[in-house]
């Protein structure tokens, strides 16, 4: 029997989980407080459904399920063989795509605009490497069915303090919005139909610099005036000069497209109160293609990735029931910011300090069971059965974090 997990998955150890389960409480309070609601929806989707939900790369990554039985053996004997036939289901890589299923299916059922939380595993089968797993925990926050910017500045507000109430404030968050860039693209030269391509390549501009941006995209075979146009601008960012929103919009067919987005900004610079920052990114894209507007990420320097994102994904919903139902979702990187806290020694605030009640067969066991029930007043107690040779046991607990140790001697508890 092999004992190892699978390749990009992990097995997760008491003292790790302890700290998963009170960051995930931290931030589950927090959307509770805030009037969101939990859902749960299988983790297995129709292939369908997978396949057509914009999920840019990720629908390269998807786990494939094999049909079964009768199915499976036609689908084999096929000459050749199809490789869409041998799947009908997958694991999901998200949490976005169910949620819209889960809406379309049961929206009679649901207060308008629906306020949803999702905390839950998702699988992607791409190189496992730091802070990349191939199954891994989702913290959504969703609003669907409120199309005004008030929905983007709720969605930060309240995923900033579920970050801050678990003692994460190093943080920013960047923003951008989809509409503004590929407008500016646009009216630049670049046709429509590359500015998905373009996109993917200005998102590199922090890695591969402006010179980077302009080689990527001449061997994309783009307009040159277009890459000048685009190049000339991003090099005055490398300058230091700061790229600002109204440069952008300067650059745009109606300047007005950059009006929700200062909305935005200023309005969540008045709620934080300086407890953290956000920053107009103009590069900011993300990867799914499903986001129609305002995106966003939460960067952190403690780690060279983002520590979050999302954005507003006004048609996809519509993909399931014909009509157009706005949507905008937030996602917390649970896993890279228990990451983060684990490599800082973080400690769980107000936890009760671990001991250990060892007994041995000269004491009843209710008689134990009464005692560590005292004990648990003060401290967190497991009631274990002394060794005949405690030292090693006790150099295991103490391992494990136990600080005190409860023995029975003469029909009292001692603590040392």
């Amino acid at each position: 029997m092999k004992t190892n997990a699978l390749k990009g998955m992990k097995d997760i150890l008491p003292a790790e989980q302890k700290l998963r389960d009170y960051v995930q409480g931290k931030i589950l309070e927090t959307y509770r407080a805030s009037g969101f609601e939990r859902i749960s929806t299988p983790m297995l989707e129709d292939a369908e459904n997978l396949d057509k939900s914009d999920g840019g790369d990720n629908l390269n990554l998807i786990f494939k399920v094999l049909k079964r039985g009768e199915k499976l053996d036609a689908a084999l004997a096929a000459n050749p063989v199809n490789e869409k036939a041998l799947s009908d289901m997958g694991l999901r890589y998200d949490l976005t795509l169910p949620l819209t299923r889960f809406f379309a299916a049961n929206r009679n059922e649901l207060q308008f605009p629906f306020k949803v939380i999702q905390t839950d595993r998702v699988f992607r089968a791409e190189r496992p490497q730091k802070g990349r797993s191939r199954e891994f925990v989702q913290c959504d926050i969703d609003i669907l069915g409120d199309s005004s910017c008030n929905a983007e500045v709720e969605l930060i507000d309240v995923t900033a303090r579920a970050l801050l109430n678990i003692g994460f404030n190093n943080f920013v968050i960047n923003i951008n919005d989809r509409r503004i860039l590929r407008n500016m693209l646009e009216n630049m030269g670049f046709a429509a139909e590359t500015l998905d391509s373009v996109c993917i390549t200005f998102d590199k501009m922090d890695k591969i610099g402006a010179s980077g941006v302009e080689n990527e995209l001449r061997e994309k075979q783009l307009p040159e005036t277009a890459i000048k146009a685009l190049v000339d601008f991003i090099s005055k960012g490398e300058g230091g000069a700061k790229i600002t929103l109204d440069d952008v919009a300067s650059k745009c067919a109606d300047s007005a497209i950059a009006n929700d987005l200062k909305y935005i900004i200023s309005t969540v610079e008045k709620i934080s109160g300086g407890k953290y920052k956000i920053a107009y990114t103009p590069n900011l894209v993300r990867g799914q293609g499903y986001y129609t507007g305002v995106v966003f990420e939460i960067a952190s320097p403690d780690f060279s990735g983002a520590v979050g994102g999302g954005g507003r994904y006004d048609n996809l919903i519509g993909k399931f029931i014909g009509q157009q139902i706005p949507a905008v979702g937030f996602s917390i990187g649970f896993e890279r910011i228990c990451g983060i806290l684990l490599e800082q020694n973080y400690k769980i605030p107000g936890a009760k300090e671990k001991c250990a009640l060892l007994y041995d067969d000269s004491v009843e066991f209710p008689v134990v069971i009464a005692e560590a029930e005292k004990l648990r007043a003060d401290y967190s107690v497991s009631i274990l059965k002394k060794a005949k040779k405690p030292g090693p046991q006790y150099d295991m607990l103490e391992k494990q974090g136990y600080t005190k140790f409860a023995t029975f001697k003469d029909g009292a508890i001692t603590i040392k």
